[in-house]
């Protein structure tokens, strides 16, 4: 057995080096390669550094075991496909190896010559490089078009981003592939530039830098600042503490004193940075807070901490923009993710892009070899905010100049929940579909193996404060949902994983639904478990599309379905194999445009034969406050059009938004989560 994505077949990968971060790689891989009936293969040469590595790997399965993340026999089933080796021999017959040694380049040039003339030659050859440039790493390759650099970010099992680097000679085709492949078992790969640390590293030591340097201006000391830095940038962890954790010490040092020379001499390894190695070696430790400990700086002194590190850090992430290495949308997504950390633009839209620039400019004056980005200061003169996009946009070719616009929402942090930002960029598309005559139709889907969409953003129900805010809220669902639905054009939603909430309700108002096949659970609305009802058009359209007695117990118990029953109850058309999915989309648009397929669409009269009250049902703990306005919301639909039935949804939503239930339920998932049901007042 294999894993197919992308043309490709991946049952066995191999990873060489034990140390810090490959044990990690091989842990992820296990968890997607199993269900497949694929191996991993651990190599290094140090007897040591296997041991040490073999044991943290079975330390995580372990834990996940304990907490209920692996089922006993998946965890068995891991064990069991994971082999550490001293013997390269080992790594033959693998798809895919991921060279994981120490940032040496003439290691790296040996154990790739190694796996060249070991493996097969369409075998994948990736280094999971921090810093080194891929013409370098692989210089002495034969076929360089096989070989990139995968950078991983720590923990390399959980964290997600994964920046992808090409050389100047990788087949763009390899490219193309791992940017599939690693989306495909859960990662959010980048496409980045080649240049000497890439994208990510320079902002993670560039920050280090600029805390070092605050220190030694006298501004705060090491606890103060790595303490004040965690407000200051919205980190979850201060620069010193992030070093203690990942040992990041000396590679940092390293790092620094390479881009001195290889992007711009504000870089330098920071004199307290080199103290700590001299004194105490590689394994020196800063002294920040402890657990629960605080470090708080008041006054103009605080603010200068704040003000410096926030200015630096703006300064190093645009003059990654103006380097062209990556979108600002990549980026903007891969600081906020790799990073765990407030991304450039949301911050500096949140100070005033005015502002940031200012504090740019200041941090530059005290460190006068430190550029001012041109990206943030034409920002500036345009006076208004950065536009980061939550969507990915791209056009497939389908024959004589015409086109399929595949939309994807990106928001994989929140598994593509929707808030008003993407509301209102996903209306932007959908008119630029429309205006555009060479498209003749668009595909919908989320980004990941995870969700289409998750759902609304709950941080933005549990601020409501009104019922008008509430109503304000729903209604940018139904005007997206009725831009579609009168487009004319089709649009296909593929549902490449959950389509819950809004989700399921913007899957809605598409032409044609097209479910992922043997996906347990794919589609569901789930809103009365949060004490409110589905308000972007579900009370309306569900019942027209499948029937009133079994759109009645979905919505009113939030039960979820499979892609099985979704196919049987119609709430889906078809269903496609993962890595068919959006081809199957495509050709589906393609027909409907073409007049080559019709799909009736559900009417939007009132039903003639409307039912007077639905069924007897049992909601368990649910409100019954709530199912009451929610029955109400469907008989009224039922009676009248589409039109005017989701007008008495948003009103009704309104009165669900005034109720003590509503925030009985949203305070409970927020703070419990989904499996902890809500005691409901039923008021």
């Amino acid at each position: 057995m294999a894993l197919s994505i992308g043309g490709r077949s991946t049952s066995k990968v191999g990873i060489v080096g034990s140390g810090q971060i490959g044990p990690d790689i091989a842990l992820h891989f296990a968890k997607v390669l199993v269900p497949a009936g694929g191996t991993v293969v651990v190599v290094d040469i140090s007897a040591e550094a296997l041991q040490r590595g073999q044991a943290k790997l079975e330390k995580k399965i372990a834990r996940g075991e304990k907490t209920g993340a692996f089922k006993p026999e998946f965890a068995a089933a891991m064990r069991g496909a994971i082999t550490f080796s001293e013997d390269y021999a080992t790594l033959e017959g693998a798809d895919l190896v991921v060279e994981a040694a120490s940032e040496d380049i003439d290691l790296k040039a040996r154990i790739f010559a190694d796996l060249e003339g070991r493996l097969s030659a369409d075998a994948v050859l990736l280094s999971n490089s921090s810093h080194l440039e891929p013409e370098r790493i692989f210089a002495g390759l034969t076929n360089k078009g096989r070989a990139a650099v995968a950078h991983y970010f720590f923990p390399a099992e959980r964290n997600p981003v994964v920046e992808i680097v090409p050389g100047a000679d990788t087949d763009p085709a390899v490219t193309e592939w791992l940017l599939a492949f690693y989306e495909a078992i859960g990662k959010i790969p980048l496409q980045v530039g080649s240049r000497y640390g890439y994208a990510v590293d320079p902002i993670f030591e560039g920050i280090f830098q600029a805390a070092c340097q605050i220190v030694e201006s006298g501004l705060g000391t090491v606890k103060e600042v790595d303490y004040v830095a965690r407000a200051a940038l919205g980190m979850t962890v201060g620069p010193f503490t992030a070093m203690n954790l990942t040992g990041g010490s000396p590679i940092t040092a390293h790092g620094l004193t390479e881009m001195h020379e290889r992007i711009g001499p504000w870089c330098q390894a920071p004199r307290i940075l080199k103290e700590l190695l001299e004194n105490s070696g590689s394994s020196g430790m800063w002294e920040v807070c402890g657990r629960g400990e605080t470090a708080a700086v008041a006054g103009e002194r605080g603010e200068a901490i704040v003000d410096s590190l926030r200015g630096a850090f703006l300064g190093i992430c645009f003059e990654i923009v103006d380097a062209g290495l990556l979108s600002l949308d990549d980026f903007e997504l891969a600081i906020e993710v790799a990073l765990d950390q407030t991304p450039p633009c949301r911050m500096a839209n949140k100070l005033g892009v005015g502002k940031a620039l200012e504090l740019v400019e200041a941090w530059a004056t005290a460190h006068p070899d430190f550029p001012v980005p041109g990206t943030l200061q034409a920002q500036a003169a345009l006076g208004r905010p950065f536009d980061v996009s939550n969507l990915v946009e791209q056009d497939l070719e389908i024959g004589h100049d015409k086109a399929v616009r595949l939309i994807r929402i990106r928001r994989p942090k929140v598994l593509n929940a929707l808030d008003g930002t993407t509301y209102r960029q996903l209306r932007r598309a959908f008119a630029d579909v429309a205006r555009d005559p060479g498209v003749v139709g668009a595909v919908l889907t989320g980004y990941g193996p995870k969700a289409f969409v998750s759902g609304a953003d709950i941080q933005a129900l549990a601020g409501l404060r009104s019922p008008e805010e509430g109503i304000a809220i729903a209604r940018q669902a139904h005007e997206l949902a009725t831009q579609i639905e009168g487009l004319g054009k089709p649009v296909v939603a593929a549902l490449n994983g959950l389509a819950f909430g809004g989700g399921l309700e913007l899957a809605l108002a598409c032409t044609v639904r097209i479910g992922l096949d043997g996906q347990k659970v794919i589609a569901g609305l789930p809103e009365v478990n949060l004490g409110i009802i589905p308000a972007g058009g579900g009370t309306q359209r569900l019942p027209r599309l499948i029937g009133v007695a079994r759109a009645a117990t979905l919505l009113r118990t939030g039960a979820p379905v499979g892609s099985k029953d979704a196919l049987a109850l119609g709430l889906v058309t078809y269903l496609a194999p993962a890595d068919r999915l959006i081809a199957v989309a495509v050709s589906v648009v393609a027909h409907l445009s073409a007049g080559k397929m019709r799909v009736p669409a559900p009417s939007t009269e009132p039903m003639a034969d409307a039912p007077a009250e639905l069924d007897a049902l049992d909601i368990g703990h649910r409100s019954q406050a709530v199912d009451a306005l929610l029955c109400e919301s469907i008989l009224f639909g039922l009676g009248h059009s589409l039109a005017e039935g989701l007008e008495h949804e948003l009103e009704v939503f309104g009165r669900i938004c005034a109720l003590e239930d509503m925030r009985v339920g949203i305070d409970n998932f927020v703070q419990n989560g989904p499996r902890n049901p809500a005691t409901f007042v039923h008021r």
